[in-house]
């Protein structure tokens, strides 16, 4: 059985850089410090930066006094940042600054007094941090749309001022079909000045595509908590193809590839790549061949650390 492996895949620079900001954070102020939701979505990383001292929290009641604090690379709300600010939290923000771009689109569509449509998944936190960071006093309202269903139903108060933002790690081909749907309906729809769904999810998503013409059974390493991993695995199901979503070698289970001439893995932008090969490594115990890399678009993207940090640590 070949191994075939996407390229890129795994981490991106805002999984990188929100990492960096938990270690640096642990390293220059000592443990604990707190972190406001998983700083990204993968259990390894959550596990691992927990034994060196970060402390996970959903509320921020549950932060101590004095405590050191980082926002997840999800983003947060408007009001979670200003009661951290008044509770004197020393706050370090790991939003990965392409959800930060679409905050900003947020907060300028309600100063602009639009309506606003979300795309995006309901509960998740990045899409939670960007509905509250529309201002409602302008005039304007803010409407999460999931899928072309909702966008069908939807009704606004300004279809002649409505525009729309999109949750980062989404489907490419979703998100069109629902775009779409609302353009029949309103036709003078704003989209961003630039792509919100970033990069690497885009990467990663053409990425397997060009796998899938070569594999007949795909595999994704990432956690069942992580938006852009689900979409990746959610390719091969459309395409016909048994495709399975785990969190690292101990998940696979040898029937899914019997009878399998090719093997696709990938990983979500928030898994190591050290699972990557451990995922390898099983397979090759199973009969599969030297991996071979499937190369899609170079990145070079790298996101420096916040400014308070680099200041701490005397850069």
């Amino acid at each position: 059985m070949r191994i075939l492996l996407a390229n890129p895949r795994g981490f991106c620079a805002g999984v990188d850089r929100a990492i960096d900001i938990v270690e640096r954070a642990i390293e220059l102020f000592g443990a604990p410090i707190h972190v406001r939701h998983e700083v990204v979505h993968n259990k390894y990383v959550v596990d691992r930066l927990r034994d060196l001292g970060a402390v996970f929290v959903e509320e921020l009641d549950e932060v101590p006094a004095g405590a050191t604090l980082v926002f997840s690379a999800h983003g947060v709300s408007s009001a979670v940042e200003r009661e951290a600010t008044r509770r004197g939290f020393a706050v370090f923000d790991a939003t990965c600054p392409l959800v930060t771009k679409v905050h900003l689109e947020v907060s300028r569509y309600a100063r602009d007094a639009r309506d606003v449509v979300l795309i995006g998944h309901a509960g998740h936190p990045e899409v939670e941090g960007t509905m509250g960071r529309f201002d409602p006093s302008f005039g304007g309202r803010i409407h999460l749309v999931e899928n072309v269903q909702d966008a069908e139903q939807l009704v606004v108060d300004k279809p002649e001022s409505l525009a729309f933002v999109t949750q980062t790690t989404l489907s490419v081909d979703d998100t069109v079909a629902i775009v779409d749907a609302l353009r029949r309906r309103f036709p003078k729809l704003q989209a961003p000045r630039v792509e919100d769904i970033c990069y690497a999810t885009q990467n990663r998503q053409d990425a397997v595509k060009k796998l899938l013409e070569q594999c007949d059974v795909l595999v994704v390493v990432g956690s069942v908590t992580s938006s852009n991993s689900n979409r990746l695995r959610e390719l091969g199901e459309r395409a016909g193809m048994p495709a399975f979503l785990v969190d690292g070698p101990l998940n696979l289970q040898r029937e899914w590839f019997e009878g399998k001439q090719a093997v696709g893995v990938t990983a979500g932008a928030s898994a190591p790549e050290l699972l990557v090969g451990q995922v390898v490594a099983q397979l090759q115990a199973w009969g599969g061949t030297l991996p071979e890399e499937i190369l899609g678009r170079e990145e070079h993207v790298v996101f420096s650390l916040p400014r308070s940090l680099r200041v701490a640590k005397g850069a």
